[in-house]
């Protein structure tokens, strides 16, 4: 027991310290490229005095996107690393220790979304320079949006749901977890995703929950759906095939499917986790404003946002 208890120990603070290392260098990356940007002066074509997308500029974006996979594989490997440690601390009843590793996780989600979402709004205005620059017609605007995969999944209840069978209407997917505190606030505490549903359900708007929890239990999703009266099914993904096409790593992580099939938006329900707001930011519910953008024939103005929340609980 002793043993296991100086094991323990040691690994805590080593995870610890590569922790903080860790939050350190994505700080340190961060503040490297607006730097870098703004050293990079822009070709200006003469006649019109307007700047060309140069090649640095995709030099930047590459970057911008090579940093975002390497904090997002760094984050998940130590997540991965806490969590297998907390079940030991548990498991050897080292309740301190074990609470501790949680809010260590708790603290290292929140730097990690703050980090991502710097990098992918670095990445948006970037996008948005370049769309300035070369205007793109309607049929270039469609192609750029990515077809949903088509699924079929039995909800807990015992229905089956395709995907392509809603084709003509607005789809909104949601993954949830009903053991993850971030989706429990959106049904306890701010009732979110059960009074969007129901705004939007005489509108032709589909809303499917899914769930990819790989140890989840029909009987605790019926119960969840029973206690908030959910008014649209919840789906069985625990193969985690669906999700993994997706490509939804959060619990909540939404998606929203237009008409014709296409993700017209994805990313966080809204820009409060658990409630809060960063400071002298105004709440945005991003489903709420692109259903409302899509319901209008309007082109969603703000198509993907870093989702926040506990990481999808995969099998294997």
């Amino acid at each position: 027991m002793n043993r296991i208890a100086i094991s323990l120990g040691a690994s805590w603070m080593i995870l610890v310290w590569t922790s903080t290392s860790l939050g350190q260098a994505s700080t340190q990356k961060q503040t490297e490229v607006p730097a870098r940007r703004q050293n990079a002066t822009p070709s200006v074509t003469p006649e019109t005095g307007v700047p060309q997308r140069p090649a640095v500029q995709r030099q930047e974006y590459a970057r911008l996107q090579k940093q975002i996979d390497e904090l997002k594989t760094a984050h998940q490997a130590l997540i991965n690393e806490l969590q297998a440690l907390q079940k030991v601390a548990v498991k050897e009843k080292a309740k301190e220790t074990a609470g501790q590793i949680e809010a260590l996780i708790g603290k290292r989600q929140g730097a990690f979304q703050s980090a991502l979402r710097e990098l992918e709004q670095q990445q948006q205005q970037l996008q948005r320079a370049g769309r300035a620059r070369t205007p793109r017609t309607g049929a270039g605007q469609q192609s750029e949006s990515k077809q949903a995969p088509d699924f079929s999944l039995d909800s807990f209840d015992g229905r089956n749901f395709r995907l392509s069978s809603f084709r003509g209407r607005i789809v909104v997917l949601e993954w949830i977890n009903p053991d993850c505190p971030f989706s429990k606030y959106h049904y306890e505490t701010a009732n979110t995703m059960v009074d969007l549903a129901q705004k939007y359900r005489d509108k032709e708007v589909v809303w499917l929950a899914i769930n990819s929890t790989h140890n989840t239990t029909p009987q605790a999703n019926r119960a969840f759906a029973e206690k908030h009266k959910l008014p649209y099914p919840i789906l069985d993904d625990r193969s985690g095939l669906v999700g993994k096409q997706f490509g939804a790593r959060n619990t909540p992580h939404m998606f929203v499917i237009d008409k014709t099939g296409a993700i017209a938006y994805e990313g966080a329900i809204d820009n409060a986790p658990l409630g809060k707001l960063e400071p002298g930011a105004g709440s945005v519910n991003y489903v709420d404003k692109a259903l409302t953008e899509l319901l209008a024939n309007k082109k969603v103005g703000t198509p993907t946002t870093p989702p926040y929340g506990c990481t999808v609980k995969y099998g294997g």
